[in-house]
């Protein structure tokens, strides 16, 4: 599969002031969900960022804006983008319901074979996304890791990250290095059977490999914010994310494990 993110166009014959009009009909590639709350000044920079980045790669894509309630222009912008390309999609939450929520409506909407979750507010970089995509050759999913959280974090928020990731790795009994990375690739498949609550989107590889699938964390850029302002702080999440940790523990804890070591007389199927 690794062949299938190289570039098959040179980038210098790649039009990015022309895209299809037309919606994207047929088999998709490649899925990217961004969940967008009052992100009016980042998005018009982000949806050409990654239109330039896929567009030589020869992906068949779709990128899948969705709005949670936001108060400002958001949706209007993402309606603009719709009009000129139809890989473009919005799906728009009635109210403000939370990224976890944001992130399960995106990812029940997806069409492509591989899906990618990603922040709106400039701060992943999209030129991640083709390296994600390749380790998903023998990965099913992968999560980024923000080695270089100095270039767009204050200290305040690094400091307290990595207390987190202590204390989330501890009792969940994880190896993430950076559990609050939301910036993620997937094999579809993955996310078929998944089940979201209030902030469980920070929990999705340990959800994933409790149901066995492999998930690799690789380093991924991370940029300064350049407007706006973050939706967390240490007083509006700190509380909460060590109670969805106690409620993740309790699930592993509580985990069916067997095997089966003798089905006599089962070929005939569902006796029910």
């Amino acid at each position: 599969m690794a062949g299938d993110f190289a570039p098959r166009t040179p980038a210098s014959r790649v039009s990015t002031t022309a895209p299809p009009t037309g919606p994207v009909t047929g088999p998709l590639d490649l899925s990217i969900v961004v969940p967008v709350y009052n992100e009016e000044e980042n998005l018009p920079l982000l949806w050409p960022e990654i239109r330039g980045v896929l567009e030589p790669t020869g992906l068949r894509f779709e990128v899948i804006f969705v709005d949670d309630g936001s108060q400002d222009r958001s949706a209007e912008i993402v309606r603009g983008f719709r009009e000129r390309d139809g890989r473009v999609r919005l799906v728009r939450l009635k109210a403000n319901a939370g990224e976890t929520a944001a992130t399960d409506a995106g990812i029940k909407s997806v069409r492509g074979r591989y899906v990618v979750v990603m922040d709106a507010d400039l701060q992943n970089d999209p030129h991640d996304i083709p390296g994600m995509l390749k380790h998903l050759d023998e990965w099913d999913a992968v999560t980024g890791w923000r080695v270089n959280r100095a270039a767009g974090d204050s200290w305040v928020r690094r400091i307290s990250s990595r207390i987190a990731n202590r204390v989330r790795n501890r009792l969940s009994e994880e190896t993430i290095q950076d559990s609050g990375c939301t910036f993620r690739a997937f094999r579809r498949e993955c996310l078929r059977d998944l089940v979201l609550y209030k902030g469980f989107h920070r929990f999705i590889p340990t959800l994933l490999k409790m149901r066995g699938f492999r998930v690799l964390e690789v380093p991924v850029n991370h940029r300064p914010r350049r407007f706006g302002e973050s939706k967390y702080g240490i007083g509006n999440r700190a509380v909460r994310a060590f109670v969805d940790l106690l409620v993740v523990r309790w699930m592993k804890d509580r985990l069916l494990r067997y095997e089966i070591a003798e089905d006599v007389g089962g070929e005939g199927g569902d006796a029910r």
